[in-house]
């Protein structure tokens, strides 16, 4: 109430306020009652907004519900104004030690937080809450307190209640001190942040990980980096078991060995020296695929087609198939395993497995491979790394054949492109 007076006379043409209604206290729609009465005293425009909460961590769960709130209703070039004050920030910092956090945890809030999807200020981050109550009763207008900020059953009301006091004894000035503690680690988090940057844009893109780059910073960048590539869209990072676990497992495990480890709603997979980050349908494609074993096709000059393993441009190349195929029924054969092909360019027969691991192709993308026939001839493989060319009488100088424009790793790509 004192943060919507006082924007109310800085800032008196730009301010709107909303008062989220968590639907989990019985008082709680009279609060936004007096908080709209406030507003219109105020001429500040005001919106309540009625959310769900899930089931689960209720704090969590209510503080994510409120955040989706004030997202949908920021515009553009809109600040978030928010009134959390000194002790909030203390419990926030001692709450986060308890549960083990690192550098990045322990510096707690900051006045200025610049997200993705908002910016927040906390203009009273340094007042005290005696302070504010005392400015809020000397300029008269009511306030709620919340009753469950005395309901120890909650891990912050705890700490408040029961943990506050016995520190405050022995250290007067503990709350100013703890605060400070924070200050010192968002500078300790702005330089490890620099360094991460640095180290992701050498070994990183949001999808995977170069693990030859990776092994050659040392194991605290390792475990930083690691950290912060496995949040991905998440709102934490991972838990410092799982970090382990994620290397001792899967980045450490024998080269042989198909390591995987399911963190949340992510797959991470070691392939060769790399260390992707996928979903489920990604990981089980080949399970769920509905390619059918037989297509035919015809194809025309200039003409865009899409196949299993990505999108392709029927081209005129300096070798290629004889343009009496154009037109022609084709046929799109499902790869059953066990094939062989003649590459051209190449002596022989070799099996197309090995050809798609020369090729380094991802196991989860091998079944998109089709295989191009007319006449019982193999023409060619459609593979995620383009067109493969088989020899065969078909082939001369100046034909055409098709060329990859755009893999189907591309759809994956696009899936985690917020983050690049």
């Amino acid at each position: 109430m004192l943060l919507l007076y006082l924007m109310a006379e800085i800032f008196p043409t730009q301010t709107r306020a909303i008062y989220i209604d968590h639907q989990l206290q019985s008082m709680s729609a009279a609060w936004g009652m007096q908080v709209q009465k406030q507003s219109e005293v105020l001429n500040i425009p005001c919106m309540v907004q009625k959310v769900s909460v899930e089931t689960g961590n209720l704090e969590q769960q209510a503080r994510q519900a409120r955040y989706q709130a004030y997202q949908q209703h920021l515009k553009p070039n809109e600040i978030l104004v928010l009134a959390h004050h000194q002790q909030d920030q203390a419990e926030t910092l001692l709450l986060r030690l308890f549960s083990g956090a690192g550098v990045n945890g322990l510096a707690a809030m900051q006045q200025i937080d610049i997200r993705q999807e908002m910016t927040i200020w906390r203009p009273f981050l340094d007042l005290s809450r005696e302070q504010i109550e005392q400015w809020s009763q000397q300029f008269g207008f009511d306030y709620v307190t919340d009753p469950t900020n005395h309901d120890t059953h909650y891990d912050r009301a705890w700490c408040r209640e029961e943990l506050w006091a016995v520190l405050q004894k022995r250290f007067p000035k503990m709350q100013t001190a703890v605060a400070r503690t924070s200050y010192l680690m968002q500078d300790a988090a702005e330089i490890l942040a620099d360094v991460l940057q640095g180290d992701w844009k050498q070994c990183a893109t949001h999808r995977e990980l170069d693990l030859n780059t990776f092994a050659q910073l040392s194991a605290a960048r390792q475990r930083q980096l690691l950290s912060a590539w496995m949040k991905g869209d998440d709102q934490y990072r991972p838990s410092y078991e799982m970090v382990k676990r994620l290397q001792q497992e899967v980045i450490l495990a024998k080269p042989d060995a198909q390591a995987t480890l399911h963190i949340n709603q992510d797959y991470f997979v070691r392939y060769q020296k790399k260390l992707y980050r996928l979903t489920h349908d990604q990981l089980y494609a080949e399970k769920q695929s509905t390619i059918p074993s037989v297509l035919l096709e015809r194809y025309e000059m200039g003409e865009t087609i899409k196949v299993a393993a990505g999108t392709f441009k029927i081209e005129s190349q300096t070798l290629g198939f004889s343009p009496k195929l154009l037109g022609r029924e084709l046929m799109l054969l499902k790869r059953q395993g066990g094939e062989k092909i003649h590459l051209y360019g190449r002596v022989g027969h070799w099996p197309l497995k090995k050809a798609i691991q020369d090729a380094q192709i991802l196991p989860w993308l091998r079944h998109t491979i089709q295989i191009l026939v007319v006449d019982n001839v193999m023409l060619g493989v459609f593979s995620p790394k383009g067109f493969w060319l088989a020899q065969s009488e078909y082939l001369e100088q100046g034909g055409w054949q098709p060329s990859l424009i755009s893999d189907c790793n591309d759809f994956f790509q696009q899936s985690f492109s917020r983050d690049e």
